[in-house]
């Protein structure tokens, strides 16, 4: 029963990204609405990572005592100066267990 069920999900997600595929590729999308389309990815991205940063706990939390904020400011200090993703997701990821680490002892 559980595989028909994934099964089942599986054709469904598969014929809904399929119909706008097979719906946007016959017609043709003004330039507005592609200028739109192009941020969507970003602002996903952004919404996701801001939430994760600033409200660990639902609450929105400013404090020192909140490591990824502040690990955040420095990849994102990090991206802006090298423009690289390897190096700024490893400078990031170490400041946040550096973070974490010295405000448990």
């Amino acid at each position: 029963m559980i595989w028909l069920l994934l099964l089942c999900i599986g054709i469904i997600t598969y014929a809904t990204r399929l119909s706008f595929i097979m719906l946007f590729g016959k017609i043709e999308m003004p330039p507005l609405l592609l200028r739109i389309l192009h941020y969507v990815p970003m602002t996903v991205l952004t919404s996701i990572v801001l939430v994760q940063l600033f409200l660990p706990k639902n609450t929105l939390d400013l404090s020192h005592s909140n490591p990824r904020w502040i690990a955040g400011l420095i990849a994102a200090i990090v991206a802006w100066r090298t423009r690289n993703i390897f190096i700024t997701i490893l400078i990031g990821m170490v400041a946040l267990w550096s973070l974490q680490l010295l405000l448990r002892l």
